[in-house]
């Protein structure tokens, strides 16, 4: 086997969340007489860390606190998230995965409690050695759990590949010092993420002939 292990990002990679970060934005942006946005906009300016994203769209914190339109999408989300779905075929390649005795985490920027009550609720929890969200909604990414992550792996970082859909995850996957694979069905265009120089893949069946 080329990888021993496998650290999946999780909104956008594995959960098709983008309609509902594209709803819950474009509410905060008509309460402030602001241009909503459609789903292929939102993938050419999101980002991390977040404040940016939310700036590059015309909110203007001088008038108020980053953390008063932070709150209201958070809180829109959560009364949604039940609603979204896994992205096509990601059960089946996690079992695939999973039967050639790689093992696999999850390293995200969603907050632990959310990160947790999905992957109960898509009954996914058997496939994952560690589940890693963060417990602050405004922290500006997941370097920090990630570079924590790969220390309580029993693997070299060599043996360790990186899956996720956005810019930031190939920076993170930079800074823990590991190979990343980039999926353009999520949160950023493929444009952009062709940029990194990364591995780019338009779905999550064409991950398994380069793990293998």
């Amino acid at each position: 086997m080329r990888y021993k292990h496998i650290i999946w990002d999780w909104n956008g990679t594995l959960l098709d969340d983008r309609w509902l970060c594209v709803e819950g934005i474009n509410i905060g942006l008509i309460k402030r007489k602001l241009a909503p946005i459609t789903e292929e906009k939102y993938r050419q300016v999101f980002t991390f860390p977040v404040k940016k994203y939310y700036m590059r769209l015309g909110f203007n914190f001088d008038k108020e606190p980053f953390e008063i339109a932070g709150d209201e999408f958070v809180s829109y989300y959560g009364k949604n998230f039940h609603k979204t779905n896994l992205q096509k075929d990601s059960k089946s390649v996690l079992s695939k995965i999973e039967s050639k005795q790689i093992s696999q985490s999850i390293l995200s920027a969603a907050m632990q409690d959310f990160l947790s009550d999905w992957i109960i609720a898509h009954k996914l929890e058997k496939y994952f050695f560690k589940i890693v969200g963060i417990d602050n909604q405004y922290a500006k990414g997941k370097i920090e759990q990630g570079l924590k992550l790969i220390n309580d792996l029993p693997y070299n970082s060599e043996d360790i590949l990186m899956i996720g859909d956005t810019n930031h995850d190939s920076d993170v996957a930079e800074k823990m010092k590991i190979n990343c694979i980039l999926i353009d069905h999520g949160h950023v265009n493929r444009g952009r993420l062709k940029k990194t120089g990364r591995t780019v893949l338009s779905n999550l069946k064409d991950v398994i002939h380069h793990i293998m």
